[in-house]
């Protein structure tokens, strides 16, 4: 066969071609256990921050050691015998014996489903409960925002707050990762009077003579879209359709055992 014939150039192609799929598939199967276990640890990492234990220096295995996680009933802020390290909370969401469609009127975080369950995360010393870490999601202008809460054990006060994950505006909503503005979450409050969950993100700067300031979060300069999303999935997953009631169960188990 002529090295110059349309059937050689053909076969030789193909023959490329499979090896190189061949090679690809490998590589992937290979190395997929790998890529499974760096985003487990990853998770622990920004899990660690929430908490505000993170140390580079530390392993995280050796640090995650102070955080139990637990998955929780949505509906009734009951804990769920489930194996928190398996639970995948973003597959419970697209399984519809695991989740629920959210009325239109109730999405405010622009999810359309959410699990029934979620997992949570408890940083305690001695016994003694000092952080409860909350995932949450939704949608920012580009994409769907994911990050941690951790509130203090009045369950009424931000300790740290983040995103992990997002596809935001480089330098407009993607300041969602600026660690300036996260700072600004730090010791704010979350419900009123009522129960109400009222912190929001504002347009412009919170001034000091505002009232409400204590529940008040700089807006992003030029991202209103992304900072709305912001307020509105901070709203949702702290209110009674999120993990309001898992707070406030949480809140009478202390009052009773304080009593």
């Amino acid at each position: 066969m002529s090295n110059d014939s349309t059937k050689k150039v053909f076969t030789v192609a193909f023959s490329l071609c499979l090896v190189c799929s061949l090679l690809v598939s490998v590589a992937a199967v290979g190395l997929k256990s790998i890529q499974e276990g760096n985003k487990v640890k990853e998770r622990k990492e920004n899990i660690l921050k929430a908490a505000g234990i993170y140390d580079e220096d530390v392993p995280v295995n050796e640090l995650y050691k102070k955080i139990e996680a637990k998955v929780v009933d949505l509906s009734t802020g009951e804990y769920v015998d489930m194996d928190a390290a398996s639970f995948d909370q973003r597959k419970a969401a697209k399984d519809a014996e695991t989740s629920i469609k959210i009325p239109a009127g109730h999405d405010k975080a622009g999810i359309v489903r959410r699990s029934k369950y979620a997992s949570v995360y408890l940083l305690k010393d001695g016994g003694k409960l000092k952080r409860v870490i909350l995932p949450i999601h939704g949608k920012g202008l580009w994409s769907t925002m994911y990050g941690f809460i951790a509130i203090a054990p009045d369950f009424n006060t931000v300790k740290q707050f983040g995103f992990y994950e997002h596809a935001e505006t480089p330098g407009l909503g993607g300041e969602v990762d600026n660690q300036k503005w996260r700072d600004l979450w730090v010791d704010k409050k979350i419900y009123s009077a009522d129960g109400k969950p009222i912190i929001d993100v504002i347009k412009g700067h919170v001034t000091a003579e505002d009232p409400k300031a204590a529940y008040k979060v700089d807006g992003l300069a030029g991202a209103t879209l992304t900072s709305r999303g912001v307020a509105h999935l901070v709203q949702y997953w702290l209110g009674e359709d999120g993990f309001e009631p898992y707070l406030k169960r949480l809140a009478a188990e202390r009052g009773d055992q304080n009593g």
